[in-house]
């Protein structure tokens, strides 16, 4: 009897050993209960673009709750953010996004082996050599943008049908920070997209040269409105052109298309509608990874180029906001969604295309032609279409 007690007892320590060993390889393997988690921008949230990628850590905030710990830094420039990263690092972060440019975060993430830097891409990474933890990110812009521009073509095509304007008046303006290739891409497929509505459209872009100044910007807007432009938007930090819409509109119709946070607060009479980059869908994936001990590259949903990941409307890093049905033409949401619907099944082919001559405004050698088609982001996150469009854009001074 006491040989069955002994036996039975054994037996029950051994699974329970084994139930032990179990438990302690799942926990290893398994989720982690805590994260520390920083977040360094370029702006405040009072910025259009900083306000929009701290949505991703309101998502976070939202579904972790208690446990990610998350510490921010705002208003941090280019060449001042090495002291910020430091000491986010050293206080023993996991992972930091940053949403500026700047080569300082490549360069110190091997300094730090235990921390996951992850940063918008502000180059062409394909085929670069990076540290282990240094990842580069960005939504795949030039989609939003695209189908931006099919409403302000339906609300253009509206206008000319009434007689407001002229087809020779179909002229859209675009307050642009700098002629990166970032900038270019980006109000290049705003306006193609226009045109595949209404063919005569054509687009006036004034550069700020300063990513964040609300004088500026709004500024330049009101010499492209002066110009004759009636639907603009921006690739720049404030709502300065937006309010310099709203202002123009009490004496004639002038529309805007918002770029990264909606405008309708601010400009109730004149927004259109907005397209914007959602940061949520990598930031919540790269932190989903860590809390797993994976690979982000293997759990965020995307287009993968070795650490660096892009996506658009199929994998919802893009998406459409506010769609004004008061002041846009009829049928806009319809044709908006047939082109969405185009992207999210993986086709970006037909944006770049059409009988058009390009050239880099660095160097007037190097020029493209599109009736073949530019396919952008197909390599890289960072947009690389860096070729104004001859006689249908045009660039002041």
């Amino acid at each position: 009897m006491k040989r069955v007690y002994i036996t039975t007892t054994l037996t029950c320590l051994v699974i329970l050993a084994a139930f032990i060993g179990c438990f302690r390889m799942l926990n290893l393997s398994g989720e982690r209960d805590h994260l520390k988690i920083g977040f360094v921008y370029d702006n405040d949230e009072s910025t259009p673009y900083t306000y929009n990628f701290s949505l991703a850590k309101d998502a976070l905030e939202k579904k972790y709750g208690e446990r990610v710990e998350i510490f921010t830094c705002s208003n941090v420039l280019d060449d001042e953010m090495e002291e910020p990263l430091r000491d986010l690092a050293g206080q023993g972060c996991d992972i930091i996004f940053f949403n500026g440019y700047s080569e300082l975060v490549k360069e110190l993430a091997p300094n730090f082996p235990n921390t996951q830097f992850c940063q918008t891409s502000y180059m062409d990474m394909y085929g670069q050599t990076v540290p282990e933890n240094y990842h580069t990110f960005k939504g795949e812009a030039y989609q939003g943008r695209y189908v931006s521009g099919i409403a302000a073509g339906m609300k253009m095509q509206q206008m000319i049908a009434e007689g407001l304007i002229s087809e020779d008046e179909a002229i859209i303006g675009f307050v642009a920070a700098f002629p990166t290739s970032e900038v270019i891409s980006g109000y290049t497929a705003f306006l193609l997209g226009a045109r595949s509505v209404v063919p005569q459209t054509v687009m006036q872009v004034r550069y700020t040269h300063t990513w964040s100044s609300y004088a500026e910007e709004k500024s330049a807007a009101q010499q492209l409105i002066d110009n004759g432009c009636v639907i603009l938007s921006q690739h720049t930090d404030t709502i300065g052109p937006a309010i310099a819409c709203e202002e123009a509109s009490e004496k004639k119709e002038v529309c805007f298309v918002g770029f990264n946070q909606s405008m309708s607060e601010v400009a109730p009479a004149s927004s259109l509608v907005t397209s914007r980059i959602c940061w949520e869908p990598y930031v919540l994936g790269a932190v989903d990874a860590l809390m797993s001990n994976k690979k982000i590259e293997d759990v965020v949903s995307g287009n993968t180029h070795g650490t660096d990941v892009s996506g658009g409307f199929a994998n919802g890093w893009v998406e459409m906001d506010d769609l004004n049905l008061q002041l846009a033409a009829p049928g806009t949401q319809d044709a908006m969604d047939k082109a969405i619907e185009r992207f999210s099944g993986g086709d970006g082919s037909f944006v770049f295309r059409g009988e058009y001559t390009g050239v880099n405004p660095e160097d007037p050698s190097d020029t493209v032609n599109l009736n073949n088609g530019y396919i952008e982001n197909q390599n890289t996150s960072y947009p690389l279409f860096r070729y104004v469009l001859s006689d249908v854009i045009t660039v002041l001074e």
